[in-house]
């Protein structure tokens, strides 16, 4: 019977998140991550077939871990302001609770070496992608913002406006205030109440 082995790709993935958090991607080594949990630099390469695996690995499992709390949150209420609402709150609460993965989100995903990326982890990305612009058009479409500008002020209240509160406080490298949720909610629903006609009136020349 084959000796379990000492050190579960979790653990890995924690430490490459810690050192991501405290160095940015840059340090996010083959490595600096065995040395962060004492093992051979081997046992990496027994789970992650390079640098460009580790680092896809790193941003993916953060991003699908927000994203899974995020699409519930959004699914949580029949009203979609509600749904919007909660959407927002989600982003500011699961950044607090969590604020190493919550740093990660300060970069991009070619930050983490998208270019170098298999067409496995290629994949996983852009099926959640596809899931973010999917939510993003049934959320526009249940408020009844229609076109480019509806699924844009849609997109800025439940994802961009957000994370711009949670970013600002994570580059100052000051904790989350208190009400930082209940602003967000705010805002949000400013943002998701008015009229539907959300494409601009068109200009007429003289």
């Amino acid at each position: 019977m084959a000796r379990p082995s000492r050190f579960a790709t979790p653990q890995l993935l924690d430490a490459a998140v810690r050192l991501a958090a405290e160095s940015g991607p840059s340090g996010v080594t083959m490595s600096a991550v065995a040395a962060a949990v004492g093992a051979p630099s081997g046992s990496l390469y027994h789970r992650f077939a390079g640098r460009p695996a580790l680092l896809a690995e790193v941003w993916l499992r953060t991003v699908e871990d927000f994203q899974e709390g995020y699409f519930a949150a959004l699914e949580s209420s029949q009203d979609p302001r509600a749904g919007g609402r909660a959407a927002a709150r989600h982003i500011v609460a699961w950044s607090r609770t969590h604020p190493e993965q919550a740093s990660l989100l300060l970069y991009g995903e070619h930050d983490f070496g998208w270019d170098d990326w298999s067409d496995e982890h290629l994949l996983r990305a852009e099926e959640g992608n596809i899931q973010v612009r999917a939510a993003m058009a049934a959320l526009a479409g249940a408020l009844g913002l229609h076109g480019r500008a509806g699924l844009d002020r849609v997109t800025l209240a439940v994802i961009d406006l957000p994370l711009s509160l949670v970013r600002r406080h994570l580059h100052g490298g000051c904790p989350l205030p208190p009400h930082a949720e209940d602003l967000a909610e705010r805002c949000t629903d400013a943002l998701l109440t008015g009229d539907e006609d959300s494409d601009p009136p068109s200009v007429q020349g003289g």
